[in-house]
């Protein structure tokens, strides 16, 4: 265990173990959710429930190993409700091709691991603005997990309006909606995952979802989607903005929460070196397990905020995300239990994640015109055009317009000209 470094970083086996466990329990809804959200993309939801389980071990694991950081890694909320009903549903786009898309942003992040073109896009977009696509990016998924509950539905004359909230099903998602959220509210370890259980059991007992016959099979194979992807098809002009869009939110998402994780454990130090080496190996790991999610038939990977609930057990050192990651070995073999979870039990944790990513915009200055402005249509435009990307692109060609309209020029950088350049050829070749 001296690779770990244990004693250097006042802990041991049992800490990192419990630390572990804790951050599986607290991440475990992950695996079901994924699959349901996903399986809306017409992949096979057995399938994806393998997939899912495999690359938070390999990714979890890897990091551990090569890192040596307490961060567990999964397929992100977020862009994988952007993969479904953004690009497959929303642009009609072949899963495959959307796989594709997911696999060249992350050899893309990859090969951008090993430069200083990360500090550069960070330091390139204002932290108000990453604060701003955060909160765009919650209200999009929850904007989805609500449509998906049946609580918000089509309205000719109006476009949307409230569903009928007298529907067994959207009355179960409402339940589910209370669960997550006092859950989350009392911060009883493992929220997510317990709100989901306790849906489930209320449709199995009201017969509103048939019950699971066992609990335990054997993994489904992952054969109906490995090395399905399209890379060709995703290597066009059109699709620029949308791989530009997976890479960036992918970095935005990671950096924040390896930052929130780092400040509670003390270790992305950036006063010193090893921290700032671990922080470029854990980035370095995430974009490999992106590589490899696409391969396997998962949208992009990303560093899980959950993580913080294993260091806040005491968790230092990459035993704690091997021990995590192993543990989700065991989800494989779960597949009759996750399949007769409603779907309804699911989407409300979608719509709480939502909730948590719209706090950012706490912290946005709306006082700066550039920046309210920009944030309004990031976070408005986002669920409106059912589209992450239509949301960045607005938002940044807004800002630069603002900053130029005041003669701010200060302000404005090489980067951000570039972003909005990109943005308006988003709206081009719409």
């Amino acid at each position: 265990m001296d690779y770990f470094r244990l004693k250097e970083n006042n802990t041991d086996v049992k800490k990192e173990f419990s630390a572990g466990l804790t951050t599986f329990l607290t991440m475990m809804y992950i695996v079901p959710v994924n699959a349901i959200i996903m399986s809306q993309a017409g992949m096979p939801i057995d399938a994806l429930i393998t997939a899912t389980a495999l690359i938070t071990f390999f990714a979890t694991v890897f990091n551990g190993i090569w890192a040596n950081t307490p961060v567990a890694m999964s397929v992100g909320m977020g862009l994988n409700a952007y993969f479904t009903f953004g690009l497959v549903i929303g642009m009609n786009m072949p899963w495959q091709t959307a796989l594709g898309v997911v696999f060249i942003s992350g050899i893309i992040f990859f090969i951008l691991s090993f430069s200083n073109f990360r500090v550069w896009v960070i330091k390139s977009i204002p932290l108000d603005l990453r604060r701003a696509i955060s909160a765009g990016i919650g209200t999009f998924i929850s904007f989805i997990g609500l449509q998906q509950m049946g609580i918000i539905v089509k309205n000719d004359a109006v476009l949307v309006g409230l569903g009928n909230l007298k529907d067994m099903n959207v009355i179960l998602g409402l339940i589910g909606l209370l669960f997550v959220i006092s859950f989350w509210t009392w911060k009883v370890k493992g929220a997510f995952i317990l709100s989901i259980i306790a849906t489930s059991i209320v449709a199995w007992v009201f017969k509103i979802s048939p019950y699971p016959s066992e609990v335990f099979s054997l993994p489904a194979s992952i054969s109906p989607m490995f090395l399905e992807l399209d890379i060709i098809g995703a290597l066009s002009l059109a699709l620029l903005p949308v791989i530009v869009t997976f890479f960036v939110t992918d970095l935005f998402d990671s950096v924040g929460t390896l930052a929130g994780v780092g400040n509670r454990a003390g270790i992305f130090d950036e006063s010193n070196r090893q921290g700032m080496r671990k922080l470029e190996k854990t980035l370095e790991a995430d974009a490999i397990a992106t590589v490899a999610g696409s391969l396997i038939g998962v949208s992009t990977t990303t560093a899980f905020v959950e993580s913080a609930s294993g260091v806040e057990e005491g968790g230092r050192t990459g035993l704690t995300a091997v021990f995590c990651g192993c543990l989700f070995l065991l989800t494989v073999f779960m597949l009759p239990l996750f399949k007769s979870i409603p779907s309804n039990a699911v989407y409300p944790v979608l719509v709480m994640v939502g909730v948590l990513m719209f706090s950012e915009l706490a912290n946005v200055n709306f006082k700066d015109p550039a920046i309210g402005i920009s944030a309004f249509f990031i976070v408005v435009l986002m669920p409106l055009t059912y589209s992450i990307t239509s949301g960045l692109s607005a938002g940044f060609i807004a800002y630069l317009i603002v900053r130029l309209l005041r003669r701010e020029f200060d302000q404005i950088n090489f980067g951000v000209i570039v972003l909005a350049l990109i943005g308006l050829i988003v709206f081009l070749v719409h």
